[in-house]
């Protein structure tokens, strides 16, 4: 494999979705591929088959990608698309939204393996802010 772990953001609001996606271009390394796939084909509020198969190809540059939603249909949706498009080294993962995004990030920066950015993602539940 080559290239870094890639990221993708789904989210029922664009603006949600673009907003970490412009913090993480603070964080981490250009090298680290992040696709937003959020709100619907016309603009609106929700979660979008299509947007996500769009996503998740766009995202990964032969390392692999992590998939954060951020709740409800959105996670519903994007384990839909990855069960009926199954892609190799393409991993749903169960982490807070932006602090998962972050972790995630960060770590895919350092070039590191599919398996040590989906760790990252998912114990950034465990992070304290106090």
């Amino acid at each position: 494999m080559s290239g870094h772990v890639g990221i993708v953001l789904v989210s029922h609001s664009a603006a949600l979705a673009g907003g970490l996606r412009e913090l993480l271009g603070e964080l981490a390394s250009a090298e680290v591929r992040v696709v937003v796939a959020a709100g619907t084909e016309d603009g609106g509020l929700g979660s979008s088959y299509e947007l996500i198969a769009r996503a998740v190809v766009a995202a990964d540059s032969g390392a692999g990608a992590v998939v954060l939603p951020d709740l409800g249909s959105s996670v519903l949706t994007a384990l839909t698309v990855l069960e009926d498009e199954p892609r190799p080294g393409v991993v749903l993962v169960d982490a807070p939204f932006v602090e998962g995004a972050v972790a995630a990030a960060v770590t895919a920066s350092t070039g590191a393996a599919l398996a040590e950015v989906v760790a990252a993602a998912e114990e950034a539940r465990g992070f304290r802010k106090l």
